[in-house]
């Protein structure tokens, strides 16, 4: 099929490189602008467009996708589909009707569930057992549109937001080359969503990756992972942020009324700390200023007691 492919970050480059792979004709790759990043403002390219550079793809990067001139610019490809993974914009219904077979969006959760800006961390945020991807026929809502194909995954109990981003981005680029055939021959049949069954995923801000130790050490060991690696799980000693990288529940323990965030015990290897409820043990860190380490090593140049308030 003839493709219009609109993507943005590193998420979307392994479904843009799997429908080339897949012998799909990709006539052009729709992306955001090019931003300046970095202290020297140097113009960084969006990774879907350094894929499409690589591919000798057309780029296009409207500032607004739904002008007049970029909606012009879009009917001079002709594309039988536009494949959306994770493009930064909405579309609007003249060009959702556009092609052939309309727009397809690669989404990263199991909808109806985890509709929005950040489904892959709010499922380990909420303690999910699975999640996946959803090729969904794309209508004016927000994630709205009829179900094509779905593929789920079990999530590890040490998965991490990055880890499961990577995973779902892998399983996105599979599910998109399966579905494409498919609807070209007519062999998908829609499935409308069930709205009472919706959830939204806000988008993620750094402010969310401030811990409060009167949480669960459930709930904390839950966001050290879904939040790395951003906006990072943290707190503070001695007036300094301290990220935490790596956690875990220590099970069936409680931390006898110690106020939480009290670091209860010290190991040569982990730093055991009060919860609201049960103690959550730390095995990696990175205090502002330093790389990110295990507690061992952070031990060998930083004395913490038993007693010391982290937060």
């Amino acid at each position: 099929m003839k493709v219009v492919f609109m993507g943005t970050p590193d998420f979307a480059v392994g479904a843009l490189q799997a429908i080339i792979d897949a012998g799909h004709e990709v006539v052009l790759v729709v992306t955001q602008p090019d931003r300046e990043k970095g202290r020297g403002k140097e113009v960084s390219f969006t990774p879907v467009k350094e894929c499409a550079i690589k591919n000798n793809i057309p780029v296009f990067q409207p500032l607004k996708i739904k002008t007049e001139e970029a909606v012009a610019e879009l009917k001079k490809y002709e594309a039988d589909i536009f494949v959306v993974a994770a493009f930064g914009q909405i579309l609007s219904k003249e060009i959702l009707d556009m092609p052939r077979f309309g727009c397809i969006n690669i989404h990263a959760s199991l909808l109806p569930k985890y509709r929005g800006a950040a489904p892959i961390q709010w499922c380990i945020l909420d303690g999910e057992e699975e999640t996946g991807i959803t090729i969904m026929q794309m209508n004016e809502g927000l994630d709205t549109g009829d179900i094509l194909l779905q593929k789920k995954i079990k999530i590890s109990k040490d998965e991490t937001g990055e880890s499961l981003f990577d995973r779902l981005a892998a399983l996105g680029a599979d599910a998109v080359c399966e579905a494409l055939p498919l609807i070209e021959e007519g062999k998908l049949t829609p499935i409308k969503q069930d709205d009472e069954k919706s959830s939204y995923a806000k988008m993620l801000n750094k402010s969310m990756g401030k811990i409060d130790f009167s949480w669960t050490a459930d709930k904390l060991e839950r966001y050290v992972r879904g939040l790395n690696s951003w906006p990072s799980a943290y707190t503070s000693l001695g007036g300094k942020t301290l990220k935490i990288w790596e956690a875990y529940v220590v099970g069936g323990k409680d931390a006898d009324g110690k106020k939480p965030g009290t670091v209860v015990k010290v190991s040569k290897d982990a730093l055991f700390v009060a919860c609201g409820e049960g103690i959550l043990e730390i095995r990696s860190l990175q205090l502002e200023g330093k790389k990110r380490m295990s507690v061992k090593d952070f031990l060998l140049g930083y004395h913490i007691e038993e007693g010391q308030l982290l937060g």
